[in-house]
């Protein structure tokens, strides 16, 4: 999983290499994401969780309303910036949260949260948000390669 977040910066400046701006800029279609809107979400994605991660690292059993990274989203500026200025963002933002879970031991991983806010009104664990992360980031990851016609066969 901590590979898997640490590649993920990487793996999109691979599949974006050599791709012009107006490119990964552009909506593939009327209803679908530009590749900069899914770096853009993934770096709301990241901002917001990973708060919400470091949160449960530095407190007991924090209960603390969910944020939606679509809804932060709407809050920034995220979906005007570059493409190249978002992945560069995200890619800080991605590093500095593989750092603080690498250092993590099993307790670590097991430190748990309350979220309050969502219709789930679930409890989480380090070790399952971070699942989470990594496991979306995957599907982004799939989208960004058919937006910009790179599906790996």
């Amino acid at each position: 999983m901590l590979a898997a977040l640490a590649a993920t910066p990487k793996e999109i400046a691979r599949i974006a290499r050599g791709v012009s701006d107006l490119r990964l800029h552009r909506q593939p279609a009327a209803d679908a994401w530009s590749a900069r809107d899914i770096v853009a979400h993934l770096r709301a994605c990241a901002e917001v969780w990973g708060r919400s991660i470091e949160r449960m690292v530095r407190e007991d059993q924090p209960t603390m309303r969910y944020v939606s990274p679509r809804g932060w989203i709407k809050r920034t500026d995220y979906l005007e910036q570059s493409f190249r200025d978002s992945l560069r963002l995200f890619s800080e933002t991605q590093a500095g949260l593989v750092a603080m879970l690498s250092d993590l031991d099993a307790a670590g991983w097991s430190r748990r949260a309350t979220f309050t806010g969502t219709t789930l009104g679930r409890d989480a664990t380090v070790l399952g948000y971070a699942q989470r992360m990594a496991d979306h980031e995957q599907v982004h990851l799939n989208q960004l390669r058919r937006t910009l016609g790179k599906v790996v066969t």
